[in-house]
């Protein structure tokens, strides 16, 4: 599933490839890909004559601001992406082939497409209507923590949103209401870097390892997102480019290879049904890296 990083370089590529260009029309390929609005021809309406003014990221969620364009003074509102597991924004040429698992096709000027490819049909995308609280249709926002990269993200913040919690910090690290974009690959790689073992529970975390998680958790996605995020399976960039954070990441997918600072193997364990990675000699209980 793309994390935080990969959903940051989708951003950043769609901010310097779509940028005010008129959405000139749509093409539904299958209907349940659009949560909102529920009739896919209101949402095709809705969105066309619209040109885009910029992308924001909410965690994993694309937010495209839209604003008038020429053909239409008056329309705005905006576009919501959820990439999910398999979910892809290519920017491509419309006389591109169709990949069988297209699912959503917006038409901009030049025969230029921003395609919707999404192999296991569980990414979302809809469309927000002008003077519409963007909260209320796409409900999944008012959930979310703080951003790792906002600055309410403080090691006070982090230690409330922990305190007395009686699980494991790598299962509490994959809730999006404790913190924003974070998931299985970067919470295994930000407790490899503080030094965690993922088993350690909530409540036994002092306050200096809870402010080298939170350093730890920033750290290891400003290094993906410069590496253009990880591809393990299906993550492409908008330009359809394999994100090269993999082939460098201390523990995540690594089981059985040698530790890159110590040199003993790799484990894996299953914790709330999700794989988890670590090193035995870099992780302690306590947090103290050996």
């Amino acid at each position: 599933m793309p994390e935080l990083p990969e959903v940051e370089t989708v951003r950043r590529g769609l901010n310097q490839l779509t940028l005010n260009q008129e959405i000139t029309g749509g093409d539904v390929l299958l209907d349940r890909t659009i949560a909102y609005p529920f009739s896919v021809g209101e949402f095709v309406d809705g969105i066309k004559k619209n040109a885009i003014a910029t992308w924001h990221r909410r965690g994993k969620y694309l937010l495209a601001e839209l604003a008038p364009s020429s053909s239409s003074p008056s329309s705005t509102g905006w576009l919501g992406v959820h990439l999910r597991m398999t979910g892809q924004l290519l920017w491509l040429h419309q006389d591109e082939p169709l990949h069988k698992h297209t699912r959503v096709r917006l038409f901009f000027g030049e025969q230029q497409e921003l395609r919707f490819v999404d192999q296991r049909t569980f990414g979302k995308i809809w469309w927000v209507p002008p003077g519409v609280a963007v909260e209320s249709i796409m409900t999944g926002l008012a959930k979310l923590a703080a951003d790792p990269f906002s600055p309410e993200f403080t090691v006070e913040y982090l230690a409330l949103k922990l305190k007395n919690r009686r699980r494991p910090i790598k299962t509490a690290l994959l809730d999006q209401s404790v913190v924003a974009g974070l998931g299985n690959i970067y919470a295994d790689e930000a407790l490899f870097k503080s030094g965690i073992l993922p088993e350690t529970l909530c409540i036994d975390l002092q306050l200096k390892q809870i402010e080298r998680l939170r350093t730890a958790i920033i750290q290891v996605l400003e290094t993906s997102i410069e590496a253009g995020g990880t591809t393990f399976s299906n993550f492409l960039s908008v330009k359809g480019v394999n994100g090269n954070y993999g082939g460098v990441a201390w523990v995540y997918n690594r089981a059985g290879e040698p530790c890159r600072v110590c040199g003993t193997l790799i484990q894996r364990i299953r914790l709330a049904g999700r794989s988890s990675h670590f090193c035995l000699q870099c992780q302690t209980l306590r947090g103290v890296r050996s």
